[in-house]
Formats: C-alpha cells, sequence, structure tokens
C-alpha cells in the first residue's frame, strides 16, 4: 500500500535579497525530491503549496528555513492520497499574494493574531465585524458564521472594496473590532496590515486559516460552515482536512457543489453555471475535445495535463 502523499502550505514575510538565485536552489532541490506543486518568490517574501514524500517535504522546508529571516515560516501540513499536483513551479513575482499596494509590509504592522481555539468568541461577538477576505468563488464553497462576503474575484480588488464600503461597515465614532480570515493566513497578513494603515486600530486575523482552524476546532464547536477551497486537485477539504465534496471544473477552476454537478450548464470539463455564459460554443468545443484526449491518454496510462515534454532538444527532466 503506497503512503500518502504529504501537503505542505506554506509562507513567510521576509527580505529576499537574490530572488533568482533562491528560485534557482529550490527548483532544482523540489526536482530532486520529485516535489510537485508552486513556489513564488518575491522580495517580500516566499508562499506555496508542494506535494510529495514525508522526507522530500521536511528537506525543502528545512531548506527554507535556512534561509535568512525564515525560521519561522509558517507551514501547515495536510495529506492526499494522490499526488495533487501536476508539476513543480518556481517563479519570482511582484508580490507573494498580489494586492496592489506597494506601502503595505506586513513585517512592520500586522492586526492581532488571534488562534483557532480562541476565534469563536470573536466572531461570535456582536461587536465584532467579521471579513471573509478570499474571493468570491471560494467563499460559494463555505465561510464562517456572520461573515461579510465582499464578493471581489481577485485579492487587487479587497482595497477598494473596503474604501468604497468604510462608512457603511465601521459607520462614525469609535470603530468596532475588524475580524479577517483566509484559507491560510497571508492574505490576512495583507489585509490587516491594509486596514491599519487606513487607521482601524482593533485589527485581528486567525492565527493559520481556515485550514488550521479545520484541523484543530472540532467539529461539533465549529462555526465553520461548508467547505474550504484549495488550490490543488483536492479542491477542498472540511473539518479534519477530510477531502470535500466539491469538484472543479476543468474549464474556469471553480468549486462545483453536488447541485451545481446537477445544472444542465454543467458539462465535465467543459463548463459549469458559473462560465457557461462567459464560453463561446467555440471555446466550448475546444474544451470538449481537450476533455477527450485527456481521458483517452488516461486510458492508456499516459500523462495528458501537465505532461513535462522535452525543450530545445533537452530531455525531460
Amino acid at each position: 500500500m503506497e503512503s500518502p502523499v504529504t501537503v505542505a502550505a506554506l509562507y513567510r514575510f521576509a527580505r529576499i535579497a537574490d530572488c533568482a538565485a533562491l528560485r534557482d536552489a529550490l527548483d532544482a532541490l523540489c526536482r530532486g525530491e520529485a516535489i510537485s506543486g508552486t513556489l513564488l518568490i518575491a522580495p517580500e517574501g516566499i508562499n506555496g503549496t508542494i506535494a510529495g514524500s514525508a522526507e522530500g517535504i521536511a528537506r525543502v522546508v528545512a531548506f527554507i528555513r535556512a534561509q535568512p529571516d525564515c525560521a519561522e515560516t509558517d507551514v501547515k501540513y495536510s495529506s492526499a492520497p494522490a499526488m495533487p499536483f501536476y508539476r513543480m513551479k518556481v517563479r519570482i513575482k511582484r508580490e507573494i499574494v498580489t494586492m496592489g499596494e506597494p506601502d503595505i509590509d506586513p513585517r512592520r504592522s500586522v492586526g492581532t493574531y488571534v488562534s483557532p481555539h480562541d476565534w469563536n468568541a470573536l466572531i461570535a461577538d456582536p461587536e465584532t465585524i467579521v471579513i471573509d477576505t478570499r474571493n468570491d468563488y471560494e467563499v460559494a464553497a463555505g465561510t464562517f458564521e456572520r461573515a461579510i462576503d465582499p464578493r471581489t474575484r481577485t485579492f487587487r480588488e479587497f482595497p477598494e472594496w473596503f474604501r468604497r464600503e468604510r462608512e457603511r461597515l465601521l459607520g462614525e465614532g469609535k470603530a468596532p473590532k475588524v475580524a479577517m480570515f483566509c484559507t491560510g493566513g497571508i492574505r490576512c497578513e495583507k489585509s490587516t496590515a491594509f486596514l491599519k494603515a487606513e487607521g482601524v486600530e482593533e485589527v485581528y486575523h486567525l492565527k493559520g486559516g481556515i485550514l488550521k482552524y479545520l484541523e484543530e476546532v472540532p467539529e461539533e464547536e465549529s462555526l465553520w460552515r461548508g467547505e474550504c477551497f484549495v488550490f490543488d486537485e483536492r479542491v477542498a477539504v472540511g473539518h479534519g482536512l477530510r477531502h470535500g465534496t466539491h469538484s472543479l471544473c476543468r474549464s474556469c477552476r471553480r468549486p462545483v457543489n453536488e447541485a451545481g454537478r446537477a445544472s444542465p450548464l454543467y458539462e465535465e470539463g467543459v463548463s459549469c453555471e458559473a462560465c457557461h455564459g462567459e464560453r463561446t460554443d467555440a471555446q466550448r468545443a475546444s474544451a470538449r475535445e481537450r476533455d477527450r484526449q485527456e481521458k483517452l491518454a488516461a486510458a492508456r496510462g499516459v500523462a495528458h495535463i501537465g505532461a513535462v515534454l522535452p525543450v530545445s532538444g533537452r530531455p525531460a527532466g
């Protein structure tokens, strides 16, 4: 019986002096350890999710934590019955999580961390405003009781949404407490830093994010409703980080629940309710053919999605 795959979601805001050198070293190490997933490197830090053997993941995490100012890199572990990623990507970006506010630096100022076991008391307080900082399709899969959904399509839209809704949310006089959360904690590092820069004093965020809460808080005590969307082939997880019931629309990469799969607009590998109207007949036909080719390749035991092809005469490695 094969051992389950170890999945590690990690991030750290730190000053990276040579992004290219770190990228090259991590790419070589991950490939040498047969690790798959994505790591993003920027001058402000490192972020990503990787999967592989427990030993290989441990070596990659140890290497990252050995970098300057990275000893306390936040890592959340889970498992998957099969590899949830198709390839390994190590990329350099301007930001490790894109907000588009260059003056925001979570290393200088950030909200107050709240442990998963203290989170319920905070968000159950009627004086607390609870904000889900994730994208709209993530919120649709599940969220906390009383949470406000900004209905943002990307995290970059969050600052504009807050500035537009600030008066309605906070009113006049003494601002209420604001509690924010996201999948693993990284978006809240920036969103709480942003609110503090906007003059909001009592700002809190869930330490370790939704994933840590679902791992540590018993289901019978939980204020979480639904499942948590994750950016890999598991699609969504529930309490205890058990695999959820959502599947993934291969056309738009949004999660699809049981009701969505029963919709006449849902066609596996082609479209779902959310994206059917966003695609032309020609695009759906192309997706239908791609899905057919993938299934034929799978039946032959040949990789199709994410296959690594030789480049410039060099063998795939």
